[in-house]
């Protein structure tokens, strides 16, 4: 990623971080915009900027369950009877985003 990429996507993360509301409680229903914005500033390196297609690494993820996202990002892991769409263990827990999740899972529904 060349330096003007990095900086466009710190740039984006940073605007959707500002303002008055910036964080979702992690029990509420979300906001699709701001979950837009962390999609593309953290997800993107390895899924499709279009969620609905596969990416370079990682598979689609539209229509990800929050409970998966929950379990991905949080533990690395996947939720119970889950069968993954790549048997791969490439993504690592992402704890920092805990409270972007609710706001990603409306993105991604």
């Amino acid at each position: 990623m060349g330096p003007r990429l990095s900086f466009a996507v710190a740039f984006i993360f940073i605007l959707g971080a500002c303002g008055e509301n910036s964080k979702t409680p992690v029990g509420g229903n979300g906001d699709p915009s701001r979950g837009r914005q962390v999609y593309l500033a953290q997800c993107t390196a390895c899924h499709n900027s279009d969620p609905a297609k596969d990416g370079p690494l990682g598979p689609a993820i539209k229509g990800s369950s929050r409970e998966l996202l929950e379990a991905r990002l949080l533990r690395g892991a996947y939720p119970s009877g889950y069968t993954p769409k790549r048997n791969t263990s490439v993504m690592k827990p992402m704890p920092p985003l805990e409270a972007s999740i609710p706001d990603l899972a409306a993105f991604l529904r």
